[in-house]
Parts: structure tokens; C-alpha cells; sequence
């Protein structure tokens, strides 16, 4: 864990571009554009949440667009170095609730067929496989399709 060091959830906004920008270089290997993230970050459509590390650091964020009754997530990535601290399990958490409170019913995602931290993630947080996309990131791998109900545990 974080030991004494307080993490916080907010949501993200255009100030933070800068910060996201940094994350995902770090922990996604520049999966978004500038633009992408400009525009997830502005569209008030769209639920980006941040996890802050003492009041400042961004250390992970997640993102979602509700479409209809539908969660669908887009990202969410923690920095290598607040792994496996519980830091995305929560941000997870968070989203759903938030998804919720503005009429999601169920949530979907992608997560690569090889990323298996991810898919330990989304098991425990509910998600379970309802289909695949062959071959559909640029690496070659697949893209499992992963689906749960949201409900505030």
C-alpha cells in the first residue's frame, strides 16, 4: 500500500491535460494522442476520474463515456510505479459508482488478450468475458470484450 501518503479521487478536467499526457507515456506508451486526450478531457459527456497522490500527482486515471444506459471504459491506467496497490481496483470502483449515478446499468471494456493484470483487475471487480476481437490491437493481440451490472456494492 501507499503507507501514510493520502490518495485521492477526483474528476479530470482541461488542466490536466499535461498530467495525463505524462501518465500515459509512462503507463500506456503514448496510447493517446494530444487531441484524444484534449477532447476526453474537455467533453463534459465523458467521466475522466484521477487518483492524486498528495494532493499533486496524478499516479492513475480512468476514463468512460455513458452511452444510453451503458458504461462503456475506455481507459484506465496506473503509473509502474503505484501498481498493485490497490489504486486501480479503487479508481475502477469509483467510476462505476459515478457511472451510476447517471443511469449506467451495465459497463463494458476491452482489455488485451495478453495484459493479464488488467483481466486479474476486471475479475475482481465483476467483469467477465462476453466476447473477442481478433487481432485487433496493432500488436497483433486480441481484444477480450468484458461486460458486468453496475450496482454499488
Amino acid at each position: 500500500m501507499t503507507g501514510e501518503r493520502a490518495i485521492d479521487i477526483r474528476e479530470l478536467g482541461s488542466g490536466d491535460l499535461e498530467d495525463c499526457l505524462s501518465l500515459d507515456q509512462q503507463a500506456l506508451d503514448d496510447f493517446w494522442t494530444q487531441e484524444q486526450w484534449s477532447r476526453e478531457l474537455a467533453d463534459r459527456d465523458r467521466l475522466v476520474l484521477g487518483a492524486v497522490l498528495d494532493q499533486n500527482t496524478l499516479v492513475a486515471v480512468a476514463s468512460a463515456w455513458l452511452v444510453l444506459d451503458e458504461l462503456q471504459i475506455m481507459v484506465i491506467a496506473v503509473t509502474p510505479a503505484h501498481q498493485r496497490q490497490g489504486i486501480g481496483s479503487n479508481l475502477l470502483k469509483a467510476l462505476l459508482h459515478r457511472g451510476q449515478t447517471y443511469g449506467a446499468m451495465t459497463a463494458t471494456l476491452e482489455v488485451a488478450s495478453n495484459n493479464l493484470a488488467a483481466q486479474r483487475l476486471y475479475d475482481r471487480c465483476g467483469f467477465a468475458n462476453c466476447g473477442l476481437r481478433r487481432g485487433y490491437y496493432s500488436n497483433g493481440s486480441d481484444a477480450l470484450l468484458q461486460r458486468r451490472p453496475i450496482r454499488i456494492e
